[in-house]
């Protein structure tokens, strides 16, 4: 968008809007006046061409010549104005602003603007020299340029590779280091909007040139820790509040009443809650137990191949005790197959306590020598999961689970409550542990139609129950981004890992796919007459 830096005019078209009938070119006449410009003070040429629909007035303020001294340009002059007058009929003239030039010089252009405020774009040197000491013959022919990066900030390199692409993308980390510095990161990922693949094998690739402050991820702030030990502290309330309601056939009618029935009003005395504490602790400590062994485990998968993560923020939830952590990394990951094994190791970490604890908790449950510690549940709990409703009515068998309430063991209640927090995390969508695996296993394309189809299951509520429009919520507001690219985007992760993370999906579907009424009435899962 350009602006206007003076006053002074060169042709004007006044189109008034009325439709004169066409004139045979040879009853056509021209005629030449003189006025004053309204601007300047100075002469104006004022033309008027019969049966043509305009009136076109020329400025000549800044020439010292008058109508009666040309002789030696009219003929060139008189050609200009031919050619303005073809130009002007096809054209509209600039707006002016009212307001002069003054007005004009404070016009902000938004492109400027946004290149202003935006982050650092490459250095126009630097992408010369690059060309020239990395890109070649031999390596990568470069045919095109383009913009990469979320706002165009970097350069997106296409072309043809001419050597094996594990090889050449790691010559040009070397290279990219000797010549320009720390000054950038380079990114090999699959070319965009390519249909052929490469005559050596797997999809055709391109290279991206990112400044280092604009790709990699900025340091964890003071705020963001004391927001991540709030969100701590309220998940440590969140885990007691559901080992305090777990026991709901010892708490006082009153309390009870007061949670279950909406007419309710009046609240109770707290105070009657502080005995039930204490024995509500064990499943705290196991809720919390299944969240930090998901943390250490991202970590000890990250700490051989020197990613730095942030700092987790527990998510506090009153049904489940927490909906898990936000972990985002802090550097930038090399390859797909260090994403995929980092996504995974948390959510395996988490998986085998809980599903340790689900297995002693059942276990228990079963034991007639230990039915002071049980605790009674609805029956309903064991239709939220199709899989662990399954396992749960052949280790318990029929007479137990085919009634309005279910007496079992606190740390089944913690198990179960785990493996449903961790199949949860294990969706394949946005930055969850599951959207990354996807996205690094089986590329960005498949985790958007992953994506989708989760959002669709979550909507209907085919997947988690009534737990499914709180966690699509959670998802859609804070983890609905897929990951950025790694280093190496394009280098396949090997067959066991799409095995590991298919059947991981797989069971998360399991895990989360409630039972329905006419399979929990034959297998005798809850009395399902009375819901």
């Amino acid at each position: 968008m350009g602006t206007l830096s003076s006053i002074s005019f060169s042709a004007f078209d006044f189109n008034l809007g009325v439709k004169y009938p066409e004139i045979p070119t040879r009853f056509q006449s021209s005629k030449k006046t003189k006025s004053s410009c309204l601007l300047c003070g100075e002469s104006i040429k004022r033309e008027r061409v019969v049966g043509l629909k305009r009136l076109r007035w020329r400025c000549y303020s800044t020439s010292s010549n008058d109508d009666d001294g040309e002789t030696s340009s009219s003929t060139t002059n008189k050609s200009k104005e031919d050619a303005e007058d073809h130009a002007s009929l096809s054209s509209t003239p600039p707006p002016i602003s009212p307001l002069g030039s003054a007005y004009n010089n404070f016009q902000v252009d938004s492109f400027k603007l946004m290149e202003l405020l935006g982050p650092e774009k490459v250095d126009p040197a630097d992408v010369k020299l690059i060309k020239e000491k990395l890109f070649g013959y031999s390596t990568f022919w470069v045919t095109k340029e383009e913009p990469f990066g979320d706002l165009g900030e970097g350069i997106l390199f296409l072309g043809n590779l001419r050597g094996k692409r594990e090889e050449v993308f790691a010559k040009f980390q070397t290279l990219l280091v000797e010549v320009t510095g720390n000054k950038y990161n380079l990114f090999m990922v699959e070319e965009p909007n390519s249909e052929d693949l490469d005559p050596r094998g797997g999809p055709r690739v391109s290279f991206g040139l990112l400044r280092k402050e604009v790709s990699e991820p900025g340091a964890t702030t003071l705020w963001q820790y004391v927001i991540a030990l709030l969100l701590f502290l309220l998940t440590i309330g969140s885990s007691v509040e559901l080992g305090i309601a777990s026991q709901i056939n010892r708490l006082p009618p009153d309390v009870v009443k007061y949670f279950t029935d909406p007419n309710a009003i009046d609240p109770p005395d707290m105070e009657l809650l502080f005995p039930f504490v204490e024995s509500a602790l064990p499943l705290a400590y196991g809720v919390l137990g299944v969240l930090l062994f998901h943390e250490v485990g991202h970590l000890l998968a990250a700490f051989p191949k020197k990613v730095k993560l942030s700092i987790p923020y527990f998510i506090p939830n009153i049904t489940l005790g927490s909906f898990g952590a936000i972990t985002q990394f802090k550097s930038i990951l090399p390859d797909r197959s260090t994403k995929v094994d980092i996504s995974l190791a948390g959510p395996f970490a988490g998986f085998a306590l809980s599903l340790s604890m689900f297995a002693v908790g059942l276990l228990l449950s079963s034991n007639p020598n230990a039915t002071e510690e049980l605790v009674q549940v609805p029956s309903m709990l064991f239709q939220g999961s199709l899989l662990l409703g399954l396992i749960s009515r052949a280790t318990l068998g029929y007479a137990s689970m085919h009634a309005t309430t279910v007496a079992i063991h606190p740390l089944m209640i913690a198990g179960w409550c785990g493996l449903t927090t961790t199949a949860f995390n294990m969706l394949p969508v946005g930055c969850l542990d599951g959207g990354r695996a996807v996205q690094g296993t089986f590329g960005k394309n498949a985790l958007i139609v992953f994506g989708l189809t989760t959002y669709t299951l979550l909507g209907l509520g085919v997947l988690g129950g009534p737990l499914s429009l709180p966690w699509g919520l959670y998802v859609l507001i804070c983890q609905r981004t897929p990951e950025k690219p790694c280093l190496n985007d394009v280098t396949d992760v090997g067959t066991w890992r799409k095995t590991i993370v298919t059947v991981a999906i797989f069971l998360v579907v399991l895990t989360l796919l409630p039972v329905w009424d006419e399979l929990a009435e034959e297998l005798g899962i809850g009395l399902v007459s009375t819901f």
